[in-house]
């Protein structure tokens, strides 16, 4: 993902910035605890198509 295009990403949700995933596969809100997938590329910043956060996923900082 473009450095650039992560640096201006917010979470649709509550508009807090959102980090890259350590195997660049989704996009995180800490804030909402919530995972959005990066497809072909592609952030995917829809409400519908998110996942929760694991606990064990969070201890383990993501």
């Amino acid at each position: 993902m473009d450095s650039f295009l992560l640096n201006i990403l917010v979470c649709p949700i509550c508009k807090s910035a959102l980090t890259i995933s350590k195997n660049r596969k989704e996009l995180i809100c800490k804030k909402e605890k919530l995972a959005f997938p990066i497809k072909q590329k592609i952030p995917i910043l829809l409400k519908n198509k998110t996942r929760k956060i694991t606990k064990k996923e969070k201890s383990n900082e993501i």
